[in-house]
């Protein structure tokens, strides 16, 4: 009898510490996001409860709000989210810094609206203006802070850290607002609905879009990652989850007034904050959703990274970086369906 009931304590540890379902529990995906507009399929998908009509009871849907990526790539690292919604570089760090075994790229989410907004008064007219200047991005290491030191060096402009003139300072979130009201920045470089919120908030003006600056204006801007051992343990979990990202992409392209008014719920559920309808309207002309996993621009974007020194002194590979054969799976039943 004592033999049976250790025999029965190591297998729970086991399958405690493996995640896997015990003794008829649920299995469990936890997914992080962004209360963001470039994260509104997994917004959207939330407020309706698409995944946990598409899994039923037997899965339950974990969702875990994150406010920038490299936050989120460090809770996928400790295993504490399956999925995550985010922005290239962070995804491109994470992998790199694993050495290719946290994670994997599965879809595309949103490209566009990210843009570099200046402050009312501010005397900036064009980039190279802002020597002596304070400018901002949301977080060190995330996708509009990596666009934001490229662009700098490529005009021959350093901050202050390296030894140049301008300063360069890390402010995420509704702290743009402020930062901008108290004369605290000159300039941010910033995503949607923040890029909105600045503009019609603050009387900030917006000196261009990140779109001017890529081929033909596309770009991956969010991305749909997933842990690898997540990957390993449940493919067909993942599968359906790619199915069921590319059936709300494909919503909110083909009903966008219901789309946008059901984000809107959702981001004051999450914030306490909703957009008014004129921001809302611009946020979604700058952003296209689309699950094109874009990768020639995410490849770009680790050049980018490797080039301002925030991957390290090693060559970079991305050869494993894209596991695509869920999404073209998923494609091919869908487009079944349809016929």
């Amino acid at each position: 009898m004592f033999k049976k009931l250790i025999g029965f304590i190591i297998v729970f540890v086991f399958m405690q510490g493996s995640g896997m379902p015990i003794f008829g529990e649920t299995e469990r995906i936890r997914v992080g996001h962004f209360p963001n507009v470039t994260h509104a399929p997994a917004l959207i998908a939330h407020a309706t409860g698409h995944f946990e009509k598409i899994f039923g009871e037997s899965t339950k849907i974990d969702w875990k709000l994150f406010n920038a990526g490299p936050n989120a790539i460090e809770a996928l690292f400790a295993g504490e989210i399956d999925l995550l919604y985010v922005g290239p570089n962070p995804a491109i760090n994470g992998f790199i810094r694993s050495k290719g075994e946290a994670l994997r790229v599965i879809t595309g989410v949103a490209s566009g609206g990210a843009a570099f907004v200046i402050r009312s008064g501010a005397p900036v007219e064009r980039f190279e203006d802002i020597q002596k200047k304070r400018v901002a991005s949301p977080q060190k290491g995330n996708t509009q802070d990596v666009a934001l030191l490229h662009l700098m060096k490529q005009k021959g402009l350093a901050s202050r850290a390296q030894g140049g003139t301008v300063e360069v300072f890390n402010i995420n979130g509704g702290d743009q607002i402020t930062a901008f009201a108290k004369e605290q920045v000159d300039a941010i470089w910033t995503v949607e609905p923040w890029v909105s919120r600045l503009v019609s908030e603050t009387n900030g003006k917006i000196l261009f879009e990140e779109k001017d600056l890529w081929p033909e204006g596309k770009y991956a801007t969010t991305l749909l990652v997933v842990r690898k051992k997540f990957m390993d343990e449940h493919p067909d979990l993942v599968r359906q989850w790619v199915k069921g990202h590319i059936e709300i992409t494909n919503f909110i392209n083909q009903n966008i007034k219901e789309a946008k008014e059901v984000f809107n719920k959702e981001l004051q559920h999450e914030t306490g904050k909703f957009l008014p309808s004129s921001y809302l309207d611009q946020c979604f002309q700058r952003i296209a959703f689309t699950a094109d996993p874009m990768e020639s621009s995410v490849q770009e974007s680790a050049r980018r990274a490797n080039e301002i020194g925030y991957l390290g002194k090693n060559p970079v590979d991305l050869k494993n970086l894209y596991e695509l054969s869920f999404l073209n799976e998923a494609q091919k039943e869908l487009e079944t369906e349809k016929n």
